[in-house]
Formats: structure tokens, C-alpha cells, sequence
């Protein structure tokens, strides 16, 4: 299993759909841009419809909403999960992840480029505020 890399410092979006798709950055941020979706728009960076409409795109379905993280063992197989949770100027922002649980295996795929590693097991070092189930299918 590999991780996308963001390429951009506010690409998280970008790499997180590149992870579920199994795409590269490259690949999913040039289908962004044809729709309007770059990752440089601060519009963007505590909005969760531009998510949604890349894996849409993709014939991906995702939940309509937000649903409050409570605990690892109760996330669903694949999801978008907000860790970095916070607010600035009145506004919410966060850091998009993949939650994957494989095989009985539960991963976060971290798309920042300065982790030592990318496939995350330290669930302790992550607080998720909230998640969008992906239905991979």
C-alpha cells in the first residue's frame, strides 16, 4: 500500500480523493482544475462539496453528511476523516485523511509531505472531529 503526497501545502482534498481512487496527485488535481476545483482557493479549505464531487465524478458514492467521529473500530470500511480540527476568524478548517480498514487492518493514508511515514497506525496522535463514509463500490 502506498500514500499520495500532496503537492500543494492546501492539496489535502486533492490527495485524499488520489488516495481512494488509487490515482496520483497529478491525475486528480488536473481533473480538479477542469471543474474549477484548485486547491490554492480559500473557499475551499473548510468545505467538504469539493471532496464530494471529485469521487462523484468518479462514480463514487459518499454520505450527504458529516457524520461525529466517536471511535476508530466504529469508522466504516473507507472515509474521509477531518483531523486538525479547528477554527481561525470565525471559520472551521481542518486536514483531510483516508481512513481504510483492509483485511481486518486499520490504516490512515496522511497525504503531508513531512511524516516519516505516510500509512498512519498511531490512532492515539489523531483526533478526528468528524467523517464522510465513502462507498467504494
Amino acid at each position: 500500500m502506498k500514500s499520495v503526497i500532496q503537492e500543494e501545502v492546501t492539496g489535502c482534498g486533492i490527495a485524499a480523493v488520489a488516495n481512494i481512487l488509487g490515482k496520483t496527485y497529478p491525475e486528480i488535481r488536473a481533473i480538479a482544475n477542469a471543474m474549477g476545483i484548485y486547491a490554492d482557493d480559500t473557499s475551499l479549505w473548510a468545505d467538504t462539496e469539493y471532496v464530494r464531487k471529485l469521487l462523484s465524478r468518479a462514480g463514487i458514492t459518499v454520505s450527504k453528511y458529516e457524520t461525529p467521529f466517536t471511535s476508530w473500530d466504529e469508522l466504516p470500511d473507507v472515509a474521509l476523516l477531518a483531523i486538525k480540527y479547528h477554527c481561525e476568524k470565525g471559520m472551521n478548517y481542518w486536514h483531510w485523511v483516508v481512513f481504510k480498514r483492509i483485511e481486518g487492518q486499520s490504516v490512515v493514508l496522511d497525504s503531508v509531505s513531512y511524516l516519516s511515514s505516510n500509512i498512519r497506525t498511531d490512532f492515539d496522535a489523531m483526533q478526528p472531529k468528524w467523517f464522510i463514509e465513502v462507498n467504494p463500490c
